[in-house]
């Protein structure tokens, strides 16, 4: 075990690792408080030995770590997309080529978003200690304990990766997983637009002045959030900028009035920001507004509906074929399935059309039929 503290050693040790066969890649940081993550630590083992790199050491240069990770040797990691985006933001580029042994589990029938802790434990029977695991890793200096605990997170990740990839061969199923390695590979993944943020906002507002107010509170509160590398939360939540949007207050005195909204909130600065973006959403016109398509009921709200067989469907295949659901539709691509002619979605494509796509199709045109016999479910095909 090794602390790298200086970009002396940082840089010989990537110009080494440059031959590797493959890496296993961890960090650990801190993002409770901040809009971007606080990087604290990065772990690699290059088969040979583990390394901690002190991403706060004074001084040091993480370049040449960055450069590493553009290109060069094969980069593992499990459940990657966080420590992905860290990377993205801190460098301007996506770490590859890459493998996540999360993704390559749930293709080996380990069930969904399978944990670390969970494949150490049935892959290697080995158990990790994990009275540390909720270390401020940005504190100074970390003790021996709080050092294994992050390194076995790459540690135990080389024999895992062995292990799931001959499974991976064995099946023929490498080329399944690529198509989730180049997800996780693009900006685009990482890449945030505050003009679209307000569609993770789950709301019912149906009028189009009321969402594009909520669209514009949206952008606002992400930008001030960037700004001062805060919380989305910490500028206002959720709950009250769907409020406002629904009942748009008049004047500093209506947010005292509002009940998503803080007390104290109509004191400060944001509220005459928001009132100033409300005065602008009321000047657009009619056709300047957000068109709202013709509401339509949902598959699961419509009688008759073979949401739930395609559910049965996609249980039973999975469970043959021992794959995580998640990975092959969620409930949205279903839908679509049951509702729609032929919807562009995953599910309709390639190894997952293969694998329960052509089935679902079939059995919602009436050429495959779902049975019972004892205790289990059966394919019939017309």
């Amino acid at each position: 075990m090794s602390m790298i503290t200086d970009t002396k050693t940082l840089t010989a040790l990537c110009q080494k690792w440059r031959d590797a066969d493959y890496l296993t890649v961890d960090t650990e940081f801190l993002r409770d408080k901040t809009y971007y993550a606080k990087l604290c630590l990065i772990q690699v083992s290059d088969g040979d030995q583990a390394f901690a790199i002190d991403s706060l050491a004074p001084g040091i240069d993480l370049t040449p770590f960055y450069e590493l990770m553009n290109g060069g040797p094969l980069k593992v990691f499990h459940a990657c997309r966080q420590d992905l985006e860290i990377f993205f933001q801190a460098a301007g580029a996506v770490p590859h080529p890459i493998f996540d042994t999360q993704i390559a589990a749930m293709v080996c029938g380990f069930g969904e978003s399978v944990g670390y802790e969970t494949l150490v434990g049935r892959l290697l029977n080995e158990r990790i200690d994990k009275t540390t695991r909720f270390t401020d890793w940005s504190r100074r200096p970390l003790n021996k304990r709080q050092l294994d605990y992050a390194l076995s997170d790459v540690i135990y990740l080389r024999p895992i990766y062995d292990h799931l990839l001959g499974q991976l061969k064995k099946r023929n199923r490498l080329s399944w997983i690529e198509e989730e390695m180049a997800v996780l590979s693009s900006p685009d993944t990482y890449q945030i637009d505050p003009k679209e943020v307000w569609k993770r906002i789950k709301s019912r507002i149906r009028k189009p002045r009321a969402i594009a107010l909520l669209q514009r509170l949206a952008e606002w509160r992400e930008l001030k959030a960037q700004q001062r590398n805060v919380p989305r939360n910490r500028i206002v939540r959720d709950d009250a900028l769907i409020e406002i949007a629904s009942n748009p207050p008049r004047n500093i005195r209506s947010f005292s009035q509002m009940r998503m909204v803080p007390k104290g909130f109509a004191n400060s600065a944001f509220a005459g920001e928001i009132l100033h973006l409300i005065e602008e959403i009321e000047t657009l016109s009619k056709e300047e507004l957000p068109k709202i398509p013709a509401f339509k009921p949902t598959a699961a709200e419509k009688p008759g509906t073979v949401l739930e067989l395609l559910r049965v469907l996609l249980k039973i295949r999975c469970q043959v074929e021992e794959v995580a659901p998640k990975l092959i539709a969620n409930s949205s691509d279903l839908e679509a399935i049951a509702m729609e002619e032929s919807p562009d979605i995953p599910a309709l494509h390639g190894w997952r059309y293969e694998l329960f796509g052509k089935d679902a199709m079939a059995l919602k045109e009436g050429r495959l039929a779902l049975s019972a016999e004892g205790s289990d479910a059966i394919i019939k095909r017309q």
